[in-house]
């Protein structure tokens, strides 16, 4: 049943309304923050990685969760809980933010918030983030008057990324293909109200659909109707890694700061208090270490996340994503070093006890579009 949970040990397992399909098609299956979610279909990651890079594909990406804000003051709330600065946008636009923890500045969650009304927000957290995004943002609203509600369960959201996956869309659903990059808009769908936003995680153009559950497998249908490739999210996290953006539980999360990642620029230093500022600032002042870097490392051999990184034998960080990159041929990684590491330094990743040469380099890997 769509929505419905399973149970995998003692951890509740969610299934996307798009389950069904996924199973239909031959997707490997595997659980991904609390969902049942395809990691890879038939044709394999590398297939729909390459798809991503040269055509057009779709992610399910329901996992994702909705926690919709409503009411007068919903967009104070916002500002007081999250990092960025709403003001720098307006009705009809998407914003990149974090929530952090008060305590040390950790980003508890990487955010898109969809501000769909002058007092509407959908606010976009990960996964298994979702129960504790949607706790700080009621905490935030108070007995104010503000509805913070859950809607994760009512639609599906489907990602169709990469350089046609607009003009292949605008065959379903005209509107959805022509919203701009960080920008929101309603459309319809077979009778049914929709929302995109101009936005994705491949370094790739794109958009992103929340259909409701009901029409969720009449819109894939049709999108992968037109020659888009189903995709998974192996090949997710290949193209993200590419263009250098962050995965929460690896660049983000408990003892990583927006600072820490080299995402200054999602905190607003103007816009007044914000949940986590006080312990961001001493972090500013005191200095920030580690800081993330880009390696690329010879051969062909993937990177691990955690493996260390040495230089002139010296231990100076670890990894927190690494894999094989399809476009360059060859092993990437991201990982955590102290300052002082820029482009053109050498150094080597510990393999098992072998040091194997990386350079360190500009970010992202692969130019994004």
């Amino acid at each position: 049943m769509p929505g419905a949970p399973g149970r995998l040990g003692h951890m509740t397992i969610q299934h996307s309304p798009l389950d069904a399909v996924h199973r239909a098609l031959g997707a490997k299956m595997v659980p991904f923050g609390g969902w049942d979610m395809p990691l890879s279909y038939p044709a394999g990651t590398l297939e729909e990685h390459r798809a991503c890079r040269n055509g057009a594909v779709a992610f399910d990406v329901s996992h994702l969760g909705t926690v919709r804000v409503q009411g007068a003051g919903a967009h104070e709330a916002l500002q007081r809980t999250l990092t960025n600065d709403l003001d720098k946008v307006e009705p009809g636009r998407a914003q990149y933010t974090h929530l952090l923890d008060p305590a040390d500045a950790s980003v508890v969650d990487d955010i898109i918030v969809w501000w769909l009304a002058p007092d509407v927000f959908d606010v976009m957290p990960n996964a298994s983030n979702t129960g504790g995004v949607r706790d700080a943002l009621a905490d935030a609203a108070g007995a104010g008057g503000l509805t913070v509600e859950d809607t994760t369960a009512g639609r599906a959201i489907i990602a169709v990324q990469g350089p046609q996956a607009r003009e292949r869309l605008a065959t379903v659903a005209p509107d959805a293909a022509a919203v701009g990059r960080f920008r929101v808009a309603p459309f319809e769908f077979a009778g049914h109200e929709c929302v995109v936003a101009g936005t994705g995680y491949t370094g790739e153009d794109g958009v992103e659909c929340a259909v409701p559950a009901a029409v969720a497998e009449e819109f894939w249908d049709a999108v992968t109707g037109t020659g888009v490739t189903p995709a998974g999210l192996g090949a997710r996290d290949t193209l993200r890694l590419e263009a250098a953006l962050p995965l929460h539980g690896h660049e983000l999360g408990a003892g990583i700061t927006p600072l820490n990642a080299g995402l200054g620029w999602v905190v607003s230093w103007t816009k007044g208090d914000f949940r986590g500022r006080a312990a961001l600032e001493r972090q500013r002042d005191q200095g920030v270490s580690p800081v993330l870097r880009g390696l690329r490392i010879e051969g062909r051999r993937p990177p691990r996340a955690d493996q260390q990184v040495l230089r002139d034998g010296e231990v100076i960080g670890r990894i927190s994503s690494g894999n094989f990159s399809p476009v360059l041929e060859c092993g990437i990684a991201l990982a955590f070093v102290a300052p002082g590491l820029e482009p053109g330094d050498q150094v080597a990743i510990d393999v098992r006890g072998t040091e194997v040469p990386a350079a360190c380099v500009e970010l992202p890997f692969v130019a994004k579009h």
